[in-house]
């Protein structure tokens, strides 16, 4: 075996699991909303999961190039030039998937929960597009609203100031589940938080892939495995 199918035995493994990580990540404030008494129809923690980052993106994007890569040893697809080839196109689609996570959870991450939104439960913050995203700026990377005492806006603000974020920054490492505010920004840092490094991953793994599959297809792969097809 070549190092090109080593590779890509390995990277299959690698991407399954990141694929599992993702799905479970994204389905914990799904499951969360729907046993909290009354709130089956409208998710209280956030609403960017139902964009299905994890489900979609980071996990049936990722399926095709997985299932190559892991048949890359029992079946020797990938140990033939059009095997490698196709274990690089289906790794793009991997790389689409990852980025599309990666953009969710970085707009979940800047939103926060719906309860630190001026309008509450309202899903108005919760729209997804690519001008969202090119709007971001440096200093929108604050995490405010997990970084606060609390992150429920006064009356008659839309935000809390930025002095509240230097004041109390760093007690965010007191937060427990002592109150439903804090149980729903630990769930929703957690959770997005671990879907943007899912997707960083995956990217990074895809791209490995891609290269690995073009090498593959442009060098050979050993002739003792490539007689096999």
């Amino acid at each position: 075996m070549t190092c090109c199918e080593g590779w890509t035995s390995c990277n299959g493994f690698s991407l399954l699991v990141l694929l599992l990580l993702g799905v479970v990540l994204n389905a914990i404030p799904l499951i969360v909303s729907l046993i909290e008494e009354d709130r089956s129809s409208q998710n209280p923690i956030s609403c960017f999961e139902w964009w299905f980052p994890g489900i979609i993106g980071a996990g049936l994007m990722a399926i095709p190039a997985t299932t190559m890569s892991l048949t890359a040893r029992k079946r020797a697809c990938c140990n033939n030039r059009t095997g490698m080839f196709l274990s690089s196109l289906f790794s793009v689609i991997t790389v689409i998937g990852a980025l599309y996570c990666m953009l969710i959870s970085i707009q979940a991450l800047l939103e926060g929960p719906l309860m630190c939104n001026s309008q509450g439960n309202s899903t108005a913050n919760c729209e997804f597009s690519l001008k969202n995203i090119s709007d971001i700026r440096p200093e929108d990377f604050n995490l405010r609203w997990f970084f606060n005492d609390s992150c429920v806006p006064p009356a008659g603000s839309k935000n809390p100031t930025s002095n509240d974020v230097t004041a109390s920054g760093w007690r965010a490492s007191s937060l427990h589940f002592n109150s439903e505010e804090n149980q729903h920004r630990l769930i929703h840092f957690s959770v997005f938080l671990g879907l943007l490094l899912v997707g960083i991953l995956e990217v990074l793994f895809g791209l490995s892939q891609v290269v690995i599959g073009f090498l593959g297809c442009l060098c050979g792969v050993s002739k003792r495995r490539s007689q096999i097809v």
